[in-house]
């Protein structure tokens, strides 16, 4: 039931793209479709910014808070809400947000739908595969569609189901996306990577086994 349900979102993105694609670029290009598709499709709308100059934990504390943020925002500081859809003891959650310096009150004056961040996230994904195609599409009909990515992750985030992520799903998927970018950058040298990212060595190959990179 679950893939059919994800195989029918994914036929209605891909139809969204297929026109807009079609629309702004003047031919169909199946491997952006699929590309954009997969990217969107096989993987949770959490957005997260990347930066390995920063120390591993230091990176994840800032992930950490934006995330958290972010549920905050669209769930109107409904607290008890937040705690469950985090999967975090009700008990806990407001010593996690003491500890990440998170100022509810003015969150409360900041309160999204919760469409925005799936937006964010779908806008990020066309922009990084638009990326991709720089030295194959014509630079003035690239610039068309870049001028109206908001535009077309609007309309893509409508058609898909609305996900939630618990915190330590959340936190894998960050590890995860940092770790393998520090490690490409440092060509899988793992006591290089260590280094730069000020994580113990023991503990990096401990989460290079876990999260199977």
């Amino acid at each position: 039931m679950k893939e059919n349900l994800e195989r029918v979102m994914k036929d209605r993105v891909g139809d969204i793209i297929d026109k807009e694609i079609e629309k702004y670029l003047g031919v169909k290009i199946e491997q952006i479709n699929e590309d954009i598709s997969d990217k969107i499709g096989n993987s949770p709308l959490v957005n997260y910014s990347i930066n390995t100059n920063l120390p591993f934990k230091v990176a994840k504390r800032l992930f950490k808070k934006e995330f958290i943020t972010k549920v905050i925002q669209t769930h109107y500081c409904n607290i008890s809400k937040v705690a469950d859809i985090l999967d975090v003891n009700r008990r806990s959650i407001h010593r996690i947000i003491k500890s990440l310096d998170i100022d509810i009150n003015t969150l409360r004056n900041s309160m999204l739908r919760p469409i925005y961040y799936k937006q964010e996230m779908v806008d990020h994904v066309l922009r990084k595969v638009l990326d991709n195609y720089k030295s194959i599409i014509h630079p003035k009909k690239l610039q068309t569609m870049y001028q109206n990515v908001n535009k077309i992750s609007e309309n893509i985030a409508k058609e898909l189901a609305h996900q939630e992520v618990s915190l330590s799903h959340a936190e894998e998927l960050f590890e995860k996306e940092y770790l393998k970018k520090a490690l490409d950058e440092n060509n899988n040298n793992y006591s290089k990577t260590s280094k730069q990212i000020k994580l113990r060595y023991e503990t990096l190959l401990r989460k290079i086994k876990k999260l199977k990179l």
